[in-house]
């Protein structure tokens, strides 16, 4: 879908590997707001998960982004977080397949929620075996646990470590970034971007005219790109709004805004609430709910988390609008600044994705 290529030219081979983690606020890499996504791991381990972060942009460049437009990506207004990664065509089961070459630590973050938070998948890949998405290993056959050659500009046996849901269109397979750097996968190739607040098509426009013609660029956020599952934090507010009649996906979306930006702070707060909703931990004890069907209600499991928060606003009334959805989400935090927050974003959410 992207064409993204292996580095097969000179100019490339001479470009040696770069940076696939250039995440603003991290060493030599881009300024800007955010700061490092999880903490980097070595020596064949993967760090926990710290926090999500919903990419609103995927950009593939013709060739390598230069540092210098990593720079100026992460210096657009509202962008938050930037990452660049290696990439390109490789064959497998004698298809061609779109690839990133990623520190499994770092790249977790970018994933879909479930993906995310799965320990084993990127344990695998921190141990040099190949995920792909839940797609290509059904259409590819692939079984987990088995070898199968991966041919770039060489071609390893590489050990099958998983599936899941990657979120991101036209790209089926996760490679570690050494083993990218080795079958000859292009630097700095695709870039991801995380802009909360501002519509995904003013960024993507921007991030389009800062990497010129022969860039790919997508707004992750088109209708086109979406999928029940895909896993999203998006996907996660409106399968839950569905649970109460006459709520709006956009009242839980704002909410998850403002208590943790969509999971990026799931902590413990000052007053002893956590997880994506911040929840009390007594309120978790009446309305916690198990939303993936893994036979517990985790606090801090957004797919528990997000329909347990629509259970507690239609408990207490807000499906019935109006003065009774304004009292339901007082009733979430007992303040009215909060509350016209809130609505708010809700009506700002609305007039975006309409």
């Amino acid at each position: 879908m992207y064409a993204a290529v292996t580095a097969e030219d000179e100019r490339a081979r001479r470009a040696g590997p770069q940076r696939d983690g250039a995440r603003p606020g991290a060493p030599g890499g881009p300024g800007g707001p955010g700061g490092p996504v999880t903490n980097v791991a070595t020596g064949g381990q993967v760090a926990p998960l710290r926090r999500v972060v919903p990419p609103d942009v995927l950009a593939v460049g013709a060739g390598p982004i230069s540092q210098a437009r990593i720079q100026r990506i992460a210096k657009l207004g509202r962008v938050r977080d930037v990452i660049a990664v290696a990439g390109g065509a490789v064959q497998l089961q004698g298809r061609s397949v779109n690839a990133l070459a990623v520190d499994p630590s770092t790249f977790r973050s970018w994933t879909p929620p479930a993906t995310a938070r799965a320990n084993d998948l990127w344990a695998a890949l921190a141990a040099d075996r190949f995920v792909v998405s839940t797609a290509a290993a059904e259409q590819l056959r692939l079984s987990k646990g088995f070898p199968y050659p991966v041919v770039g500009r060489t071609m390893p046996n590489l050990m099958m470590g998983g599936s899941g849901a990657l979120g991101l269109p036209g790209i089926d397979m996760l490679l570690h970034r050494k083993t990218g750097s080795s079958i000859g996968l292009v630097p700095n190739i695709a870039v991801l971007v995380n802009a909360p607040g501002v519509a995904p098509s003013t960024t993507a426009k921007a991030v389009g005219r800062i990497l010129g013609p022969g860039a790919n660029v997508v707004n992750l956020h088109e209708q086109r790109f979406q999928s029940p599952a895909s896993g999203s934090y998006l996907d996660l507010y409106k399968n839950a709004a569905k649970s109460c009649r006459g709520l709006s996906w956009t009242v839980l979306a704002a909410i998850g805004q403002v208590e943790s930006d969509h999971g990026r702070n799931a902590g413990r707060s000052s007053a002893g609430a956590l997880g994506p909703m911040q929840f009390m931990p007594a309120t978790w004890k009446s309305y916690g709910v198990d939303g993936d069907g893994d036979g517990k209600a985790d606090i801090m499991n957004p797919y528990d988390a997000i329909p347990a928060a629509a259970r507690y606003l239609c408990d207490h009334g807000a499906a019935g609008g109006g003065r009774q959805l304004y009292k339901a989400v007082w009733h979430y935090n007992h303040a009215d600044w909060y509350v016209q927050k809130v609505l708010n974003l809700a009506r700002a959410y609305e007039a975006r994705f309409r």
